[in-house]
């Protein structure tokens, strides 16, 4: 029963990507009709408060998730197309979908079809799919690349935090971890010069140290990702900022619990607990216009 309940809903997705690509022709879709039946209640539940302030709407769309799967990988489709997963989550992905969902809700049309409008304008470099490389891999370059769009502002400078260097690296020279990569060097050559590109902008970051004194310039719904000292990579995680009886916290999609959860206990005690992480990149999610 199992296996034949797993065929169906793999046929389900298939019909799902096929029919949105047959009305858009330009793009690949990867879901299933749970997404939308999720994606209905959703609106929903939240259209009454669709005039909410950005950061307000983007807690109540991140609690709507609450106890979600965390499940890793679920982008990993080929040939790449937008996948629409509104069933399990990974940290970035969570991160994705809530604010996505945000901007589809203060639209002036707040359909599935605009929801996937606005989830890969935010996923894509520049908004099209042409392959793996066309995708936002690192969050230093998703940061960057929605600041241009206005999507959202980089926000640790301000704040008062320092200046970041990068030496990203990692996709390129381990291309046998990602099976887009193998057998198409071209696309490795594409990282890496991307790579390269990325790290000679300007970055910064809120080092650890500084959470707690500097966190009254965090606010409810700031994206927060984790700086790593793992050689080649700029982060490790990603959450959303949530202040909770007057403490800094955090709502996430977390690998040790499994699903989506209000994080118990400060940001600050969760940074440092965490050997390799050396502070936060922050970006402000921005109310449509």
């Amino acid at each position: 029963m199992k296996q034949i309940a797993k065929g169906l809903s793999v046929c389900l997705m298939l019909l799902w990507a096929l029919a949105l690509n047959a009305q858009q022709k330009e793009r690949i879709v990867y879901c299933t009709a749970e997404d939308q039946a999720i994606f209905q209640r959703y609106i929903e539940t939240m259209q009454p408060k669709r005039t909410l302030p950005m950061p307000s709407l983007m807690i109540q769309t991140a609690l709507f998730f609450e106890g979600t799967p965390y499940v890793a990988s679920t982008l990993e489709k080929e040939p790449e197309g937008l996948v629409i997963n509104l069933r399990e989550l990974d940290c970035t992905t969570f991160m994705e979908t809530v604010l996505a969902l945000c901007r589809t809700l203060q639209s002036d049309h707040p359909t599935f079809e605009s929801y996937c409008d606005h989830l890969q304008h935010l996923r894509y470099r520049d908004n099209t799919i042409t392959d793996y490389t066309d995708r936002l891999h690192y969050m230093a370059d998703w940061f960057y690349e929605n600041e241009r769009k206005g999507i959202v502002k980089d926000m640790a400078q301000s704040i008062g935090g320092d200046t970041l260097s990068l030496n990203l690296s990692f996709i390129s020279t381990h291309p046998d971890s990602y099976k887009q990569l193998k057998g198409h060097p071209e696309f490795v050559q594409k990282m890496e010069k991307k790579e390269r590109e990325i790290n000679q902008r300007p970055h910064y970051y809120l080092p650890k140290a500084n959470i707690n004194a500097l966190s009254s310039g965090i606010q409810d719904g700031d994206i927060l990702c984790f700086a790593t000292t793992v050689k080649g990579l700029d982060v490790t995680h990603v959450a959303l900022a949530y202040w909770q009886g007057g403490e800094l916290r955090f709502i996430h999609a977390s690998m040790s619990a499994m699903k989506v959860i209000v994080q118990n206990g400060s940001l600050q005690d969760y940074a440092n607990s965490m050997k390799s992480c050396k502070g936060l990149l922050i970006a402000r999610p921005l109310s449509m216009k």
